[in-house]
């Protein structure tokens, strides 16, 4: 009888994987609706623009994170209205950069779809993003000297590891700890002052705004890690993206920096300073999707991971922590 019962249970399907948005889902429903005006503007082209990016969608990670957080540190309903505009701002601020990356790498697909790069030109599509990052500091502006100051400092490690990344494009003599330095200013940053503003507008102490920062920085460090993998591993209709984005740019993104240090002949494919294509580009691929450096890959996201998950761990308990922990369980779980 135990055993007819316990193959019964195996046969069960499993269960509806949980999603944390879904503990603040009327707080990101209210981000979208305000988000979505914020778009507008008296110039049809920057609105259509600012649209045709941010409407089609998206992870709305860094909102979900910024609220989660805010809940998890004690955040009422009486100032939640703040931790939304925090969101929404920081959402501004990646939706901004993610017009600008383009420009700058010639990205012609973004999400599924031609970029607003490849559909509008530089020109528009720059003046969009510029618009965006105004946008942001509109909606910042209302808060205390001391949070506009950590939404500058975020904007300014956002241009600073921009600048750093380009410096290294097509260096093979990149290092691990080069990378970790742009990703840091580029991705990591903007998670790393979401972090800190939420738990602040929380009324959180010093030593878990301070830990909540950190939290930012692991968590942004874990995921682009593992959007890099993904990168390379494909395939185009899942990542929204041409495979090898960061390769045909020459980006020196995790697998690179690890593949050109176990491969002389993918390092002198890295470093000739021609956009791969073809067959180069085949060739490159399949030297980086070496099982050892997808490991290791993984590995070191799983390392922040593992410092994301002990600091939720100092954490009241509530649902909002639970949350928080999935949040950063499901970076390193993400497969295509």
């Amino acid at each position: 009888m135990k055993r007819a019962k316990a193959t019964e249970l195996a046969a069960a399907p499993p269960p509806e994987a949980f999603n944390p948005a879904r503990l603040v889902e009327a707080d990101l429903t209210a981000a979208e609706a305000k988000l979505s005006r914020l778009l507008d503007s008296n110039e049809s082209t920057i609105a259509e623009i600012c649209h045709y990016l941010v409407d089609a969608g998206g992870k709305r990670l860094r909102p979900t994170f910024i609220l989660l957080v805010y809940r998890a540190c004690g955040g009422t309903d009486a100032k939640v209205a703040d931790a939304i505009d925090a969101a929404i701002a920081l959402e501004l601020i990646h939706s901004a950069t993610l017009l600008h990356d383009d420009i700058i790498d010639r990205g012609l697909l973004r999400r599924g779809k031609p970029s607003a790069f490849a559909r509008y030109g530089f020109g528009p599509s720059l003046i969009a993003g510029d618009y965006l990052f105004c946008r942001a500091f509109e909606v910042c502006g209302r808060f205390d000297e001391h949070l506009v100051q950590t939404a500058a400092q975020a904007c300014i490690h956002l241009t600073e590891g921009e600048v750093m990344e380009g410096r290294f494009r097509h260096n093979a003599a990149a290092t691990l700890a080069d990378y970790i330095g742009v990703i840091d200013r580029k991705t990591a940053s903007l998670f790393h002052a979401g972090g800190k503003v939420a738990a602040d507008l929380a009324g959180a102490s010093a030593r878990t705004i301070d830990a909540m920062a950190k939290l930012g920085t692991a968590m942004g460090l874990a995921f682009q890690m593992v959007d890099d993998l993904l990168d390379i591993l494909g395939p185009e209709e899942k990542i929204g993206k041409p495979v090898g984005s960061d390769l045909r740019a020459g980006i020196p993104s995790l697998p690179v920096v690890l593949g050109v240090e176990r491969s002389p002949e993918l390092r002198t494919l890295f470093q000739n300073g021609t956009r791969m294509e073809g067959a180069v580009l085949e060739r490159a691929l399949s030297l980086l999707r070496d099982p050892e450096i997808i490991a290791t890959a993984r590995r070191l996201a799983a390392e922040q991971v593992a410092i994301a998950r002990s600091i939720v761990g100092e954490l009241e308990p509530s649902p909002y922590r639970d949350g928080l922990a999935t949040l950063i369980d499901d970076q390193i779980s993400r497969e295509v």
